[in-house]
């Protein structure tokens, strides 16, 4: 059984703005598929048949329904298979960067930016009172790992520069840049360590280490 909208217990004003919220965040995804589609000279039974490509089918008419205004739901599932078919991300369809100035967040919020507003969806600029800890570490594990990983790179960089100096002068000047990047390396090493810690201690697994950074667990 299906859900209708009108049956989450709203009261009149509060229902009609609810209801308001979602056909415009439907309105946007569909003018975005639109859009898309479009552009890559596509028509909607091309569209349905990369969809089906993908492995889940949606028929031409259900597109054509969605992009008219004329269909009353749209699950997440597949925005995530129009974004694959349209060569996307499902986020470009939600908060079309570019294409759309504003949009509505939130039921009964104004209009802000729409990078604001995908700022916020992707974790970026969370809520005051956001408590997805799991998330912050990912994100901050992530940084340190582009970190450390550049950092190794320079590092193995500078020790060749040292072993192959053609005298004292550049010599030196690649031990200096040498002892730099060693340590950064070390600090983010460090870094990561900490919040591979943390990951774990939420109950997470932390994500995998490329080769250069397998001593850091």
């Amino acid at each position: 059984m299906t859900q209708r909208r009108s049956d989450y217990g709203y009261e009149k004003e509060d229902e009609d703005d609810t209801l308001e919220w979602e056909d415009h965040v439907m309105a946007t995804v569909a003018g975005e598929v639109r859009r898309r589609r479009k552009e890559l000279r596509w028509s909607a039974q091309d569209l349905a048949d990369k969809c089906e490509e993908i492995g889940y089918p949606i028929p031409r008419n259900v597109i054509a329904n969605m992009e008219s205004g004329r269909r009353a739901t749209l699950p997440l599932v597949e925005i995530m298979v129009l974004a694959k078919a349209l060569r996307m991300s499902p986020i470009s369809l939600i908060y079309p960067v570019g294409y759309v100035t504003e949009v509505r967040p939130l039921p009964f919020e104004e209009p802000e930016s729409t990078w604001d507003a995908l700022e916020w969806f992707v974790g970026n600029s969370p809520a005051e009172d956001a408590t997805d800890y799991m998330l912050d570490h990912f994100m901050a594990h992530d940084l340190e790992l582009r970190s450390a990983l550049t950092a190794v790179e320079s590092e193995h960089y500078e020790r060749w520069k040292v072993k192959t100096a053609a005298n004292h002068v550049q010599r030196e000047a690649a031990e200096r840049a040498l002892a730099r990047y060693t340590n950064q390396v070390t600090e983010a090493k460090y870094e990561l360590r900490r919040h591979r810690h943390a990951i774990r201690e939420g109950g997470g697994t932390p994500p995998h280490l490329p080769p250069e950074l397998t001593d850091v667990d």
